[in-house]
């Protein structure tokens, strides 16, 4: 049970970390943060303008009223909180805080991964506006089904993007001897 342990000692230390990462995120969230309501407002309504702007830019007729981005026909959605990101960003936060790497590379790419998901938010934000302008019907299953997987998809790749390259070594190897090589 030891040489177990042992063998698979750095993967035991990520899986701890990123859980005590994941404990701290959820507890200072839903005890303070969320109660608070600040910051989840402050995101939401800046997740509305991008997406309202970012809809201008594309040519589509938007505009944004607090945290609810509107189409031309009056249709509009409305960024709830749990639309915000937040959570995503949490456990992005948490793998590159558990994942090994150095300090100056973590203190680059958390913010700039950060962004990321912030922008790729955004984007799902514009895409489930426009969308619902001509597909009330189906917008449900496109908010649930359709953007969702893109959403965290963009998550993924930025956690193997730091796995790969940010950690720059990543998690060290042991060699484990095979069985029959006795």
């Amino acid at each position: 049970m030891r040489a177990l342990f042992t063998t698979y000692r750095p993967i035991i230390g990520f899986l701890g970390k990123m859980l005590l990462a994941y404990v701290v995120w959820y507890v200072m969230y839903h005890l303070w943060l969320f109660p608070d309501g600040r910051l989840d407002a402050l995101v939401a309504r800046n997740v509305a303008l991008l997406s309202g702007g970012a809809l201008h830019l594309l040519g589509v007729e938007a505009s944004v009223d607090g945290r609810v981005v509107l189409m031309a026909s009056g249709r509009g959605i409305f960024v709830a909180d749990e639309c915000t990101g937040l959570a995503a960003i949490g456990l992005f936060l948490g793998f590159v805080l558990a994942f090994p790497g150095s300090q100056l590379r973590r203190m680059l790419f958390i913010p700039m991964g950060m962004v990321a998901i912030h922008l790729a938010n955004v984007v799902r934000i514009a895409f489930l506006a426009w969308f619902n302008e001509g597909y009330p019907a189906f917008f449900d299953a496109v908010h649930e089904w359709g953007v969702l997987p893109f959403y965290y998809a963009v998550v993924f790749v930025l956690w193997m993007v730091w796995a790969h390259y940010g950690a720059g070594r990543g998690i060290p190897h042991r060699a484990v001897p095979h069985p029959a090589a006795g």
